[in-house]
């Protein structure tokens, strides 16, 4: 064992300068290499995140504007559909006050015509009235024998 020692001693002081070069090889590691890369992709990390919150929020922002624009186009809509259904109901009034005027004047053409036949058969009554004694006393003159008081 007293050889071991010795040995060992002599191994262990050997190992000093790879033991000296392992820590300045994990010092220039960390300071070259761990430290610029971490830094990296902290950055990377952050640019990451940071592009996703503005593209949520432009997707949010789009959101928004196509709510906005449904809505006005829902609007426009109804307000055409109203100007529509004001212009059937003027189209209707007018349909109906042309077809009233239509009607009285058809009614007032109807009476008129009335009024002229009644007229009109008033003096054909009369002209029958008036000619039916001629004709009474052509008939009674034609059936009747001179004797009787025709003038046959």
């Amino acid at each position: 064992m007293q050889e071991i020692v010795p040995k060992l001693a002599a191994l262990l002081i050997g190992a000093i300068p790879t033991a000296l070069l392992f820590l300045v090889l994990v010092a220039a590691y960390e300071l070259l290499v761990h430290k610029p890369l971490t830094a990296a992709l902290a950055r990377r990390r952050a640019l990451t995140e940071g592009a996703m919150e503005e593209s949520q929020k432009a997707i949010a922002d789009a959101e928004a504007r196509t709510a906005e624009y449904a809505e006005k186009l829902r609007q426009a809509r109804a307000e055409a559909y109203k100007i529509r259904e004001q212009r059937m109901k003027q189209w209707n009034a007018e349909r109906e006050a042309a077809l009233d005027a239509a009607r009285k004047s058809a009614g007032q053409k109807v009476s008129q015509a009335r009024l002229q036949l009644e007229s009109e058969a008033a003096v054909a009554r009369k002209a029958i009235e008036a000619s039916a004694a001629d004709l009474a006393a052509h008939a009674v003159r034609a059936v009747l024998p001179v004797a009787a008081g025709g003038s046959r």
